[in-house]
């Protein structure tokens, strides 16, 4: 029996049994309170002298943080417990009295990332697991309600899609191999045969910054959309997020409760987003005393500062063109600028989205290549996909770790991931 399944007042007077892993436990006389934790959630267990054998209440008293047991007993009623339900032991167990746990109160950050292996184990991070497990299984649930395939493309690839600076190379067989940036070439491809994809797959970035929201290995999940528009993209990413909210509220309001996130922050979470042009939202940061240029890329600091007052996401679209890849369409009234938009969250969370049209004419598409200083021959395949019954589409990037982060009203990026990897950060 899991301890979520004790906590409630059908078991009271019931013998129950249950078995996990000492959270804390402390003696005072003839008895001894154990906190036990399971993946499910905390209950009090007390050991009396004299309701269990003597043996048993020896080990008892040596029962350290997380070493494993197994209790027996019947259930009760407890206010003053930590979850209000407390188990009085007939019988214990002790599978293995742990060694002397490493982790105690106000340890720093860094140390808990030097051993993340345990640090898994906190009331914390299980929290934060649940929570992201509930984002991954909503966008899939999501996705194949609008008609969505799910596929799985490559993670050794031939070339860049982000730009060459942040590629991981890898040794393949004599030849340049390289991890990674993201999945769309692949899911254009894919979009011919089953006109709407999507992946959640690891993208690898080869980033030298240091912001609470970059990590050099990151869950992507990219769609693609055959015959779909920019704002038309916009919408369906609109719903997808409040979809997902309303699943963590209805799902996980105690984990959002462990990470101490304002639960009416995730409930504004409504239609309408935001949306303004990019000249729209440089006007905003000036405002704000950012120094941006007509042509100013929007970093951390910057999307940080023009968000941390928004209650709700903020689409920015039709970004000037050199800001962005080759493979954005320019819009067809205003060439200038493209056809696509980035959605950043709000408090200051910045970027989680990036999207918008792709170039679908195959000539356009070469000579935006020629004014990036590419070789289209490198490029081959993905131009060959524009000789065989083109079409317009959309597609969109997401970072689970930046959309979860934000959800959960994490500090950091590294929270979000249950094992972080970084420019300086590559065991455990």
């Amino acid at each position: 029996m899991h301890i979520r399944d004790i906590l409630n007042d059908s078991h009271v007077d019931s013998v129950v049994k249950a078995r996990g892993w000492v959270y804390r436990s402390r003696e005072s006389g003839r008895l001894i309170f154990i906190v036990v934790r399971d993946s499910t959630g905390i209950v009090q267990v007390v050991v009396e002298k004299g309701a269990v054998s003597q043996e048993e209440f020896e080990i008892a008293k040596k029962a350290s943080i997380e070493s494993s047991i197994e209790v027996e007993g019947k259930c009760s009623k407890e206010p003053k417990a930590v979850t209000g339900y407390e188990i009085h032991a007939s019988r214990i167990k002790i599978y293995q009295i742990a060694e002397n746990f490493p982790i105690t109160k106000d340890k720093s950050d860094e140390f808990l990332l030097d051993i993340r292996h345990l640090w898994l184990r906190s009331r914390e991070m299980t929290a934060i697991m649940k929570m992201r497990e509930t984002v991954l299984d909503s966008i899939r649930g999501y996705m194949k309600e609008n008609d969505y395939h799910e596929v799985q493309p490559p993670m050794f690839v031939g070339g860049m899609v982000e730009g060459g600076s942040t590629l991981f190379e890898v040794p393949y067989f004599g030849e340049k191999a390289y991890l990674t940036q993201s999945s769309q070439f692949y899911l254009e491809a894919f979009m011919y045969s089953l006109e709407n994809v999507f992946t959640i797959s690891p993208s690898f970035r080869a980033e030298k910054s240091r912001t609470r929201r970059h990590v050099t290995e990151f869950t992507h999940y990219e769609a693609e959309a055959a015959w779909v528009g920019n704002q038309e993209m916009m919408n369906l990413e609109e719903d997808m997020i409040i979809y997902i909210a309303r699943q963590l509220l209805s799902s996980n309001r105690d984990e959002l409760e462990v990470v101490k996130r304002d639960i009416d922050k995730v409930r504004a979470v409504e239609k309408p987003f935001y949306r303004y042009r990019y000249e729209k939202v440089i006007e905003i940061g000036r405002q704000k005393g950012l120094q941006l240029s007509d042509a100013s890329d929007l970093g951390e600091k910057e999307e940080r500062t023009i968000t941390e007052d928004f209650d709700k996401p903020m689409f920015v679209y039709n970004f000037p063109t050199q800001l962005k890849p080759f493979y954005h369409r320019p819009d067809p009234e205003d060439t200038s600028h493209v056809l696509n938009h980035d959605v950043l969250a709000p408090e200051g969370y910045g970027e989680v989205i990036g999207g918008g049209e792709r170039i679908w004419n195959k000539d356009e598409l070469i000579g935006r290549m020629k004014e990036e200083n590419l070789n289209p021959e490198d490029y081959q395949w993905y131009v060959d996909l524009r000789s065989f019954g083109s079409v317009p589409h959309s597609g969109f990037g997401l970072g689970v770790d930046r959309l979860l982060t934000w959800l959960a009203g994490l500090d950091h990026i590294n929270k979000a991931i249950p094992f972080p990897r970084t420019i300086r950060r590559l065991r455990p």
